[in-house]
């Protein structure tokens, strides 16, 4: 699989679309969030990188970190492009995706506030097996691809070791 980003128009859709169809869990619930932002915190530090991460539920805030070097924009980032999750069910990287694959641009073309939604990387749907998607876990202050490919990361190693 190609890196998130490096992918254009169909191929790119079909290449995030499969991840959320693999990245589904069994349950989800305080203790899964404080697990997997606690995951996602150990991963950006890491990499020295400076970002915000943020787990909800519905309107609950379950985890929050804001690490060296962040500001409240990455705050007001995380909630733009959660609020894409929230209103099309998928993650805000597919959401611009399919945008682009269309040769069109999401802020254009959504007639969407762009000061309430951003169709940039860094937010994924929490989707529960038999459900679908009951929250949002984001990360802001890479750039889109590299917010995005974070997040994906630590869903996988969620999966195979929570």
């Amino acid at each position: 699989m190609t890196a998130p980003g490096t992918a254009h128009g169909p191929d790119e859709v079909r290449e995030l679309t499969a991840q959320e169809e693999r990245l589904v869990l069994d349950t989800f619930g305080n203790d899964e969030a404080w697990e997997l932002g606690s995951l996602l915190v150990g991963l950006a530090r890491e990499r020295g990188a400076a970002v915000t991460i943020g787990i909800r539920r519905g309107a609950q805030r379950l985890f929050h970190c804001a690490l060296p070097g962040t500001s409240a924009d990455n705050d007001a980032w995380i909630d733009r492009k959660s609020a894409v999750v929230e209103r099309y069910g998928e993650s805000s990287y597919l959401v611009g995706a399919r945008f682009r694959a269309k040769g069109r641009t999401f802020e254009d073309s959504s007639r969407l506030d762009p000061d309430r939604y951003a169709a940039h990387g860094g937010a994924f749907p929490i989707r529960l097996r038999g459900t679908g998607v009951i929250g949002v876990v984001a990360v802001s202050g890479l750039p889109q691809a590299d917010d995005h490919a974070l997040v994906v990361e630590a869903l996988e190693r969620y999966l195979t070791t929570g």
